[in-house]
């Protein structure tokens, strides 16, 4: 697959996966809670309705922050999965994700500026960990080309068990769940209640939901990095295994306070992350005769 066909790919069937994703997530939460729950594609049902209102911005401001948070979003998915600089696709990430928070923070709502102060302090605890994860992929392989990456010949996660552990724990925050969803819970008991998109509406909202199916299936591409060189025949069934423990978690635990939140996720990166890091060469010679 040349780079181009792959960063098209993405961009045009990414919003399929991520509605379906979000649709899967949804049953399975309502079967652990007992509950029928809604159909697979409610998620596009919700968006086409939203899509049909009107659109109501706070300010001039608004829909230019939210288009480049959906732009840098899928630009970030469209390099990772045309092979492209590992490193460079976290940046742009981070630039969506803080077109996220400028377009929380142009309004003068208390309930959005307070879930776009805690959208930064979540930014500042997966940050870290999120660098230390190419770091790790960079040393497995010795290159940040995604492409180098998926081909190598040795699975990262044989010789990376601390980052990627550490990268399932930011996972939970960048998947937005519990106990980590402090700035837009997309369970309707917490008080902010998606506190951080409380000013968007209608296609606005829309958007902002299509960013957020691009960011989980670029996520969940980051994960198959770690398993890529063993086959589809375990990356699959890991990958949707850890997706089901990621709801379970997500269904069994209550938001924790911030502070919890970032002091957790550097020891993880601290502990698991940086020491791992550190071992690489000693885990790379141990396989080698394994």
């Amino acid at each position: 697959m040349t780079p181009l066909v792959g960063a098209l790919l993405y961009l045009l069937l990414a919003p399929v996966l991520g509605c379906l994703l979000a649709g899967a997530d949804r049953i399975a939460s309502a079967r652990m809670q007992l509950r029928q729950g809604p159909p697979l594609l409610q998620p596009w049902y919700d968006l086409r309705k939203l899509l049909s209102k009107q659109a109501g911005e706070v300010n001039g401001f608004q829909g230019y922050y939210i288009t480049g948070f959906l732009l840098f979003t899928a630009g970030a998915g469209a390099l990772f999965f045309s092979g492209g600089d590992l490193l460079l696709v976290i940046f742009v990430l981070t630039l969506g994700s803080v077109m996220l928070v400028m377009a929380a923070y142009s309004g003068d709502s208390p309930f959005a500026n307070i879930g776009a102060h805690r959208e930064l302090l979540q930014m500042l605890a997966y940050e870290p960990m999120l660098l230390l994860t190419a770091m790790g992929l960079f040393k497995a392989s010795d290159s940040f080309k995604v492409a180098d990456i998926a081909w190598s010949g040795q699975a990262p996660v044989l010789v990376l068990p601390g980052i990627f552990l550490g990268f399932l724990f930011i996972l939970t925050i960048k998947l937005r769940k519990s106990p980590f969803d402090l700035s837009a819970s997309h369970h309707a008991h917490q008080e902010l209640v998606r506190g951080l998109t409380v000013d968007m509406a209608g296609p606005n909202l829309a958007l902002v939901e299509i960013g957020h199916w691009y960011e989980n299936v670029l996520l969940m591409g980051m994960l198959w990095l770690f398993f890529a060189p063993l086959g589809a025949w375990v990356t699959v069934p890991a990958m949707v295994g850890i997706y089901l423990l990621e709801i379970v978690v997500d269904n069994s635990s209550a938001r924790l306070r911030w502070e919890t939140v970032l002091r957790s996720a550097w020891v993880v990166a601290l502990a698991l992350g940086a020491v791992n890091l550190l071992l690489v060469p000693v885990l790379q010679r141990w396989w080698s005769h394994v």
